[in-house]
């Protein structure tokens, strides 16, 4: 009788966390992949949010982006206390974040280009607008004013921070005036909405753009769509946040791939500039 070679199992060990699915189309995805395609889903084109750091990495020219306003730190006006008292809050995001706020401003280079750049985090109490994301906006169309240069905003927010009560909704006052004065001395202002632009963020600083670019899929709106139906007693179109609805009904310019927008922010500079 003629034994059988016997088969020996290969047991090959996966890291854990080296696939991830896909929340747009629930495909498995090599996690370094999603990196390497810049946090873009390959199969659905799916957009994750990305932190401030990582988006300034991927529209600046390398090692160009000098930071200002970094120590900038949010107060407690009110002494909020909700699960956490608001300021055990702020320190444990920014352990945890390495984040003083929810906006990161500088000057940098997009393809050669100067810029002033401001760029929301959503890491940070999802980008939500208190006193201090209000004065780093102002500030940056203020230092786009002084040295002549276009205003590039990445805008992700929940909309205004609610720790900080009527402090936070003044802000949009403030940033829409101070966008109003970069309009007035004839400055360029960029807007890229990404997944969430809403409330409060949306309802001033932007959508105040000179052109307003969005992220495919990205959701852009004022109140929450549970809310305005609730308000409204009728029945929403299907997808009626989406940058594609949006683009539809004239609200933003154009709609950009993540890859695209270094390319398509240098074109609107140039464009600007014949």
């Amino acid at each position: 009788m003629t034994e059988m070679p016997s088969t020996t199992r290969r047991v090959v060990d996966v890291p854990e966390g080296a696939w991830v699915r896909c929340d747009g189309c629930a495909a498995m995805i090599y996690r370094r992949l999603l990196e390497e395609n810049l946090r873009v889903c390959p199969e659905c084109g799916h957009h994750y949010r990305i932190d401030a750091r990582t988006r300034i990495r991927q529209l600046n020219d390398a090692d160009t982006f000098e930071e200002f306003l970094s120590d900038l730190e949010s107060s407690d006006p009110l002494e909020f206390e909700d699960r956490l008292p608001y300021k055990e809050r702020l320190a444990e995001l920014k352990d945890k974040s390495g984040e003083h706020e929810a906006i990161v401003v500088g000057k940098g280079f997009v393809k050669g280009r100067p810029v002033i750049m401001g760029v929301m985090n959503p890491m940070f109490i999802m980008g939500s607008m208190g006193a201090v994301v209000g004065e780093k906006v102002a500030a940056a169309a203020e230092r786009a004013i002084a040295e002549d240069l276009p205003l590039v905003m990445v805008t992700c927010s929940g909309g205004a921070r609610m720790m900080e009560g009527m402090v936070s909704l003044v802000q949009m006052a403030k940033t829409a005036a101070a966008i109003a004065k970069l309009d007035e001395a004839g400055g360029l202002y960029i807007v890229v909405m990404t997944d969430p632009t809403t409330a409060g963020v949306a309802a001033s600083f932007a959508f105040l753009g000179d052109f307003t670019l969005a992220e495919p899929g990205a959701q852009i709106g004022f109140a929450g769509p549970r809310v305005i139906a609730n308000t409204i007693k009728t029945t929403l179109p299907k997808g009626f946040q989406t940058a594609e609805f949006m683009l539809e009904h004239g609200y933003i310019d154009r709609i950009v791939r993540r890859k695209d927008l270094r390319s398509e922010i240098a074109r609107l500079i140039d464009y600007c500039n014949k």
